[in-house]
């Protein structure tokens, strides 16, 4: 990686939406603004020094269509990888995922364990999405709050699929108030750093905060997630748009740019050399 790469700030999870419209109609709503467009979401990542970020079709509104995903990845070439949630259940999922993996931009897939019926680990299609997904080298990003064990047991199963556990692996608040103990889970995050085909995304980690910006309670906890992970296996991210209610995109950005608990090379690392490594993928700079 050259050192003009190590430089690059890449967020790891922003959505973009239309407002709901009959032409493309919203399945659920998520919290957030009535829109928030492509050319939106790069005018607020220009405004703050973003290069780059993943941009994952939203489920709440789109469930499987990455169709609005794709027209903002076209309009912005070189900004945006592209992550897609995958239907488990789909008897075409071997077909899906290759469709996928050919798709201009493409760079990860996602399955959401916190919305899947019962945590069943011997579900047929969980493991046929993983195993299409290692076939491809695409990583498959999953919501598994409350579902850590299901996905414990998924990573040891399919050795040669990259997990990348969405949102600190904790439930976060869509507004305030923060809940009273927002990490009581993280000694079973931390044990999910045993699987080495398990990486994180500290991704809405500010809106686990009770103190405002720059958000320090946040920072002894985490702190113990980069000594368990590995900063090779860490990657920011601010979840923008649902995290509107209770920061700013640029406040989400200088929490990690300006800390004092990260030195220069972890700084890089977080914010944007351990994405590039673990997708394949960059931003045009």
């Amino acid at each position: 990686m050259s050192p003009s790469d190590r430089n690059l700030i890449v967020d790891c999870q922003v959505h973009a939406y239309e407002r709901d419209r009959p032409g493309r109609p919203w399945a659920g709503e998520l919290q957030g603004p009535p829109e928030v467009t492509g050319e939106q979401m790069v005018a607020a990542m220009d405004e703050v020094g973003v290069d780059g970020a993943l941009l994952v079709s939203p489920w709440t509104m789109y469930r499987f269509d990455p169709s609005y995903a794709l027209e903002v990845h076209a309009k912005h070439p070189g900004r945006f990888g592209l992550i897609r949630p995958f239907d488990t259940r789909s008897e075409h999922i071997v077909d899906e995922m290759a469709q996928w993996a050919a798709t201009p931009g493409a760079v990860g897939a996602r399955i959401l364990l916190t919305y899947e019926p019962g945590p069943d680990p011997e579900h047929a299609g969980l493991h046929r999405t993983l195993r299409a997904a290692a076939y491809h080298g695409l990583p498959v990003n999953v919501l598994a709050w409350n579902r850590l064990e299901l996905l414990a047991e998924l990573a040891a199963r399919n050795p040669d699929t990259q997990f990348v556990l969405d949102h600190v692996g904790l439930t976060q608040p869509f507004e305030p108030p923060v809940p009273a103990r927002p990490f009581a889970d993280l000694s079973r995050v931390l044990s999910l750093a045993s699987l080495e085909n398990v990486a994180i995304k500290i991704s809405g980690a500010c809106t686990l905060s009770h103190e405002p910006f720059p958000y320090p309670d946040i920072w002894d906890p985490l702190a113990r997630i980069f000594d368990a992970y590995g900063f090779e296996r860490c990657m920011w991210g601010t979840d923008w748009t649902r995290a509107t209610a209770l920061l700013t995109y640029r406040e989400g950005v200088d929490a990690f740019r300006l800390a004092e608990q990260l030195s220069e090379s972890e700084r890089a690392a977080l914010m944007g050399s351990s994405l590039m490594q673990i997708y394949h993928w960059k931003p045009d700079a």
